[in-house]
This record gives structure tokens, C-alpha cells and sequence, in this order.
């Protein structure tokens, strides 16, 4: 069993890197990344497309208003098109525009010319332990996404040091 300062330690390398390749990837593109909510959306509606705002809301654990607010922003960029659904006209149905496919497209390529660029540097035992951990990586997502439960009164969602006690483990 790992301990908490190996979880530790992995946990910030996993942040440090997605932080690194934001950055650097938008650097790469040329523009600034869309913020990390927008993304999240944008990633979310790329995956079901006609998915409803609350079904967002719901899926990221995120307040409506939130999202209402997103969804406003990403479609004034003409990244997310808005539909009413035909069977109840008050539900709006998401979809990514070709934009939006296009900005992600580009920003996916860069950010892959990066990682093979980085990966590179490594050593061969190095590079094919990190590309071996894809799948156990995928499993460590889809187990965190499976025990997803809303933050406890006074905690942000994802932030370890905003205000409440750490909750049991």
C-alpha cells in the first residue's frame, strides 16, 4: 500500500504537469487556454453531445447558475451552440461548435507535440514506464469519477485549503 506522502507526492506531480502543459500548450497555440471551467464543459459536451445544462451541472457538480453562466460565455465565443429540445422546449440542449472542434483539435496537436517533445528527453525505461501507466492512469480517473460526491459546507470544489475540516478518509 502506498503511503500518504507517495499519494502526496503523486498528486502534486499530477497537478504540476497538467499546470506545465496548459501553459505551455497555450504558449505553443499562441492564445491564452480558456479557462479550466469552460474546458471542462467544452469536454463534457464533446463527449455527449445534446446534453442538457442541468445534466452538466449535475455531471461536473456544479451549481445551475454556474453553468448558465459558462454556457452564456462559451456561446457569445461561438464555441457552443444552444438547442431547445423538441419534446420540452424549456431544456436547452448543448452541442460544441465547428469552432470549438477546431480550437481543440489545434490545442490537442500542440499539446501532444509537447509531450512526445518532453518524452523524448527521457530515457527508454523512463518513457515506457510513463507511457505503460496510460491505462492505470485511465482506471485512476474512471475510480475517481465512479466516487465523485459533493464537497463538504465550505469547500470548494478540488481545493484542498479552503475553509471546512479534510474530510474522513
Amino acid at each position: 500500500m502506498a503511503t500518504n506522502e507517495q499519494v502526496a507526492r503523486f498528486g502534486a506531480a499530477l497537478g504540476e504537469l497538467h499546470r506545465l502543459l496548459r501553459r505551455r500548450t497555450g504558449a505553443r497555440v499562441g492564445r491564452d487556454p480558456l479557462p479550466e471551467a469552460q474546458v471542462e464543459v467544452l469536454l463534457l459536451v464533446r463527449e455527449t453531445p445534446g446534453i442538457s445544462g442541468k445534466e452538466v451541472a449535475r455531471r461536473l457538480c456544479t451549481a445551475p447558475n454556474t453553468v448558465s453562466t459558462l454556457v452564456r460565455d462559451l456561446t457569445d465565443a461561438g464555441l457552443l451552440a444552444r438547442d431547445r429540445d423538441p419534446g420540452d422546449r424549456r431544456v436547452v440542449r448543448l452541442h460544441v461548435t465547428d469552432a470549438a472542434r477546431e480550437r481543440m483539435a489545434h490545442y490537442e496537436a500542440h499539446r501532444a507535440a509537447l509531450l512526445a517533445g518532453a518524452l523524448a528527453e527521457l530515457d527508454p525505461p523512463a518513457r515506457a514506464a510513463i507511457l505503460a501507466a496510460a491505462p492505470h492512469l485511465d482506471a485512476l480517473r474512471d475510480a475517481l469519477r465512479g466516487s465523485a460526491r459533493p464537497e463538504p459546507p465550505g469547500r470548494a470544489p478540488g481545493n484542498p485549503v479552503a475553509a471546512g475540516p479534510p474530510r474522513p478518509a
